[in-house]
């Protein structure tokens, strides 16, 4: 064979991930309040987009066109197809003329929600109303719904500056600021003495005035502490209540008769001591809001028409984006350079690629969370007793999916159905072998036996994890006692030990 140099032409395919096809897939991840943040800088970003809200640039043409059909972005998908073509250009180049913004009050779709024409599916939450319908241009506003609740520092910063001044003021403010969420001091004094300069008698004397703050108990260095607060506010810390906080360890095993001696006490002043602690705070902090809790909005509805189900994406927290083509036009129609025209083209095509991504990423939603409710119909006809064990996989093969799109499409993601409002992944959940050769069951619904069977149990006769396993291979469910014990400790509910001492507590208490 002659050495030297030729030319080959070779023809092969590779998967190259365009910038258009990374920004599909990370859509697909985000729940509808990110996607409506991420429309947000995108139009900030991009002058010929424009969503409903917007009232100060020309009005946008009236589309006529929808794009492609539902499909997945996944990379998997694409290893066959040329390394040109992405799912999203199948019906052509991004800078083409043909519009691909929907206009959802002219066209109707499978995935479009009542909500766009005034009536929507909401399940059980009651979001009936579109952005439009009751609550102003800008949708409801849940922040406002929230309740502003004062948080504990600010309470108990206005009570020190009502009785302290000065230097107290000064060691008070620092020691508030060591006040956990829940009303405790972790910090040493000593240490905040001799950071502040201040004497150490200071310290404390300013500790005491703070724990005479509401609400009562709030500044203390443990629960005892905390405990002997309250019952001094509420005038019963006498030498035996004292000796019973001293010892809340004794309490908490159970060792009734070693704490009756201890106190000094028979069995009904015990009794009485253990039903006065029951109506102390433990953690009194709590009772105000330090920081606003977050509600959860449903990405999906779910909603019994007759014998089928009904699946909508919850519009009212999706803008609707339009691609303002009257504003193209009126740009591209002036003296422009080179830079700004290519410039405009880009604005063009990143517009139109991300209303079609957008489109599609409802399309893939819909279709996946379609066959979630098919694949567990029984829950949502029954409850959690009657879930079925699913995969991802499972759900990928049966819509023609890459798994790893499934996945993606099921993350931070909630659907709302009469049942109450769920996490997507809490439809996925592990197999366990019935104990007849039947099918397998769901753990979410072995979770349900157990918490059943422990809430109807008879004070007088707990039953271990042993007796459990009786019980449940008698429903059916082959399972081994170190998967109840990891399933009951799961739900933070106690062992038999723990849960035999508790109701002996309470039933003293009684």
């Amino acid at each position: 064979m002659a050495l030297g140099p030729r030319l080959d032409l070779r023809q092969s395919q590779s998967l190259v991930m365009t910038p258009q096809l990374q920004q599909a897939i990370k859509l697909l991840a985000l729940s509808n309040l990110e996607i409506e943040a991420y429309i947000a800088e995108e139009i900030e970003k991009n002058p010929l987009l424009e969503s409903n809200g917007d009232e100060d640039r020309a009005p946008a043409e009236a589309p006529d066109d929808a794009g492609g059909e539902g499909g997945d972005f996944d990379d998997g998908d694409f290893a066959d197809e040329p390394v040109t073509a992405d799912r999203l250009l199948e019906t052509g180049d991004a800078t083409a003329d043909a519009p691909l913004d929907v206009d959802y009050d002219a066209e109707t779709f499978h995935h479009d929600s009542a909500i766009d024409s005034g009536v929507g599916l909401d399940g059980a939450l009651g979001l009936t109303g579109s952005a439009g319908a009751g609550f102003g241009d800008d949708g409801p506003d849940f922040d406002a719904m929230a309740s502003s609740e004062l948080s504990l520092h600010d309470h108990l910063l206005a009570q020190a500056g009502a009785v302290l001044s000065g230097g107290d003021w000064l060691i008070a403010t620092h020691l508030i600021d060591q006040i956990d969420e829940a009303g405790y001091l972790g910090a040493n004094l000593l240490d905040i003495a001799q950071r502040l300069g201040a004497p150490l008698a200071a310290v404390e004397r300013v500790l005491g005035v703070i724990h005479s703050f509401d609400p009562t108990g709030v500044g203390a260095r443990g629960l005892a502490e905390c405990l002997a607060l309250q019952a001094k506010e509420a005038d019963r810390y006498d030498p035996c209540m004292a000796r019973l906080l001293d010892n809340l360890d004794l309490l908490g095993a159970g060792k009734l008769a070693q704490l009756k001696r201890i106190c000094g006490v028979d069995d009904e002043d015990m009794a009485d001591m253990i039903r006065e602690l029951r109506d102390y705070d433990p953690k009194p902090g709590l009772r105000f809001g330090g920081e606003r809790i977050q509600a959860v909005t449903p990405d999906i509805f779910v909603a019994q028409r007759g014998v089928t189900w009904a699946i909508e994406i919850n519009s009212a927290t999706l803008p609707r984006l339009l691609v303002n083509r009257s504003y193209y036009v009126e740009l591209s129609g002036g003296k422009q350079d080179k830079a700004s025209k290519a410039w405009l083209s880009e604005c063009l095509a990143s517009a139109n690629w991300l209303v079609k991504a957008l489109d599609q990423r409802q399309r893939t939603i819909i279709k996946v969370a379609t066959e979630l409710v098919k694949q567990q119909q029984a829950f949502f006809n029954h409850g959690v007793a009657h879930l079925r064990p699913l995969t991802l996989k499972a759900v990928a093969d049966a819509i023609g999916m890459h798994e790893s799109t499934v996945s993606r499409v099921t993350s931070n993601k909630y659907l709302s159905c009469a049942r109450g409002l769920y996490e997507l992944k809490y439809f996925f959940t592990s197999a366990i072998q019935s104990a007849d050769g039947g099918d397998a069951v769901s753990a979410e619904a072995v979770k349900s036996h157990i918490r059943a069977l422990i809430a109807a149990e008879d004070p007088r006769k707990i039953l271990s994890d042993d007796t459990l396993v009786d019980l449940l291979r008698d429903k059916g469910f082959d399972i081994a006692r170190r998967t109840v014990a990891k399933y009951r400790e799961a739900m933070g509910i106690g062992s038999s030990v723990q849960r035999r001492r508790q109701k002996a507590l309470q039933g003293k208490a009684a």
